[in-house]
């Protein structure tokens, strides 16, 4: 597949549905400022951002940043890295603190949070990671907001554990598995949130997962400053990015770009009740 950048392809809005454009800890690694990688990204018609917090600390920052910019929307929580190296009282001590800014700002989402085998095989860390996670259902759930999930290598536990709240909505974000991971999600009345890795990956698995997730389940998203999309893998990725996301896409499914920027955006709009 070939996929170019090309500037005003999409005569359609676009939404970020996930980066971190907002966070301190990656701000050193930009070459640009988040102000002007928004408007690098309104120039090609990307022009909503949903913020995410990965732990107190982002999350704090993501409610301020979000304050700050009418087109930027805050989610906050603690990623389930965060259980790798803490107790249980200091993660329940950081998610007060979390929790506090869900119940008192305009936020939209609550996440990432989830599970993560991949990186993470103690049992221990697994089962705070379980623990935390049912923290943040249970305040999406006192809120009536939707969770940003944060999946890997965990699709089971994640369905038996979401099973137990059904009337919980979200996205999977970054999803990056196969076909019937997709049909398990979607069968859930969940989002899938495709990024960058389906521009590089090798994998078909992951190929025939983003081919199966039906267009009224799909939003678009960066993980920005991280998964940048080819061809410019090696550089910081940016907002801006989800066109060459939508490019590859109307490749590989078969629908046109102004379809995808439509039905996407429609998507993000209804899950995070953006005006």
């Amino acid at each position: 597949m070939m996929h170019r950048y090309s500037q005003k392809t999409i005569s359609m809005q676009l939404t970020d549905t996930h980066c971190h454009i907002h966070d301190s800890e990656f701000a050193k690694k930009f070459e640009k400022t988040a102000d002007q990688m928004i408007n690098d990204a309104v120039e090609v018609d990307v022009t909503e951002f949903v913020c995410v917090g990965t732990d107190q600390k982002s999350s704090e920052e993501a409610v301020d940043f979000c304050s700050n910019h009418k087109n930027c929307h805050a989610s906050v929580a603690l990623h389930p890295h965060e259980a790798a190296d803490k107790t249980l009282g200091t993660l329940k001590k950081e998610f007060e603190v979390v929790e506090n800014l869900a119940r008192n700002n305009e936020i939209v989402a609550i996440g990432e949070c989830g599970l993560d085998y991949f990186y993470h095989s103690s049992e221990d860390t697994r089962e705070k990671q379980r623990e935390v996670f049912r923290w943040h259902l249970e305040l999406a759930m006192s809120l009536s907001l939707p969770v940003i999930f944060h999946i890997r290598d965990a699709f089971d536990d994640f369905f038996s554990i979401i099973d137990e709240y059904p009337e919980i909505t979200g996205v999977v974000h970054s999803f990056s598995a196969g076909e019937e991971e997709a049909k398990g999600v979607v069968a859930r009345g969940l989002y899938a949130g495709l990024n960058g890795i389906i521009t590089f990956t090798k994998n078909q698995k992951q190929l025939d997962g983003a081919k199966q997730i039906p267009l009224e389940k799909l939003v678009l998203e960066t993980d920005a400053p991280f998964l940048t999309p080819s061809p410019f893998r090696g550089t910081i990725n940016e907002p801006k990015h989800v066109i060459l996301i939508t490019q590859f896409l109307s490749e590989l499914r078969g629908e046109s770009q102004a379809l995808l920027a439509e039905q996407t955006t429609k998507n993000a709009k209804k899950l995070f009740k953006l005006n």
